[in-house]
């Protein structure tokens, strides 16, 4: 099953520009929502640079955009989709954000455990502009390649399943019979 492939931090905010009257609520599982309290508090940008199984360098950046839902709910209505565009055009002041870096949402109150999502499907519905959430994946960058984790084929890849063959080593080289005393 090939994953979806994650949204660029301009497509992303080309999507919010166009609905700037709405209510901007963030779906994270079915029927979830981020409170309507919520507030950005932050927006990071992340260089990546890894060396994956294969020996391959990889880099890429991440824009993270970290939601946080107060103790005591303080708004019944989400803040409009032109609202969170101000708080990005602040921090665009600050830090140029990389248009082609990955977007991703970062998220977790006291049932759901904080991690990182992707931008989904986006559902303009009345007054509301919902994005859904779907999770984070690991992958092994090096199987995507077709090739193997450092070895010379990729059945004996690290990511390949272990084959494990076992062979009877005895000091006399005899075999070990039933009552012999060597089992």
């Amino acid at each position: 099953m090939s994953q979806p492939s994650p949204m660029t931090w301009g497509d992303f905010k080309n999507t919010l520009e166009q609905n700037p009257d709405l209510h901007l609520q963030f779906q994270y599982e079915e029927g979830r929502f981020v409170d309507s309290s919520y507030h950005i508090t932050e927006i990071k940008q992340a260089p990546i640079v890894s060396v994956d199984c294969g020996g391959q360098m990889n880099s890429w950046t991440e824009v993270i955009v970290q939601l946080w839902e107060p103790s005591v709910k303080a708004a019944d209505r989400s803040m409009k989709v032109g609202k969170a565009l101000k708080i990005v055009n602040l921090v665009e002041k600050t830090l140029p954000l990389n248009p082609n870096a990955t977007v991703k949402i970062e998220f977790g109150n006291s049932k759901f455990d904080t991690r990182q999502m992707y931008p989904g499907e986006f559902i303009a519905d009345g007054e509301a502009f919902t994005v859904n959430l779907v999770p984070d994946f690991t992958q092994c960058k090096a199987l995507t390649r077709n090739q193997s984790c450092g070895t010379t084929s990729a059945e004996a890849s690290c990511c390949a399943p272990a084959k494990q063959e076992l062979e009877l080593v005895t000091s006399d080289g005899a075999s070990c019979q039933p009552g012999s005393g060597c089992c």
